[in-house]
């Protein structure tokens, strides 16, 4: 009945649940706006220094530390012809839906990197409705989560202002993407936190 994730997407992902058919990357894929040829095509790459994918995240990328911050990221040069590059990550183990914790565009079409703790270009609405990097905080006793870096390339630059929001971002992407790159990170938290309260559970769309 529900959506479900395409064959060749969920080799990309890990463990891919029904939940992950929410993400921004599954749901141009059902829409016919993504196909297999796209993923990694030229050789399009997205990694961190931070971690492997399918490895846990630093504690201090999450909200279990003080001045924690977003992981560097690096990518290789996508295929000739893109104008820009969006970032989206996402936790699809979110309480009750998919949970957005970085929208980023603006980036430009080349090989590049953001440093660790560096404030990208245009940055839109998370799931609270903040344009930052929502620290991941998956509810104590949980089994790890999956943070979904999905890195876009587009045939064409955006015309979104910052703080616009996810659906605002899909809507513009849909149709000019011509390449994705997918890295995941785990995290599960180790220690109570007596100030979450499902935070993860509401989606600012």
């Amino acid at each position: 009945m529900g959506a479900t994730v395409p064959q060749w997407l969920s080799k990309a992902l890990l463990n891919p649940g029904p939940a992950h058919a929410g993400l921004v990357v599954a749901r141009l894929a059902q829409a016919g706006a993504l196909d297999a040829d796209m993923l990694h095509a030229g050789g399009f790459a997205l990694t961190s220094a931070a971690f492997l994918h399918g490895e846990e995240l630093d504690p201090s990328f999450t909200a279990d530390e003080e001045d924690a911050v977003a992981p560097p990221l690096e990518w290789t040069a996508p295929p000739a012809g893109s104008a820009e590059l969006v970032l989206v990550v996402e936790d699809p183990d979110a309480p009750n839906k998919v949970a957005c914790h970085w929208l980023v565009w603006g980036l430009p079409a080349q090989r590049g990197k953001l440093l660790e703790g560096e404030v990208p270009p245009r940055v839109g609405k998370n799931a609270h409705g903040n344009s930052e990097w929502l620290l991941p905080a998956p509810p104590q006793g949980d089994e790890p989560h999956d943070y979904v870096f999905q890195l876009f390339a587009l045939d064409q630059p955006l015309a979104l202002m910052p703080g616009a929001s996810r659906e605002d971002l899909v809507e513009a992407m849909t149709g000019h993407v011509s390449a994705v790159a997918i890295l995941t990170g785990t995290y599960a938290r180790e220690e109570a936190d007596e100030d979450w309260e499902n935070w993860e559970a509401e989606d600012a769309d």
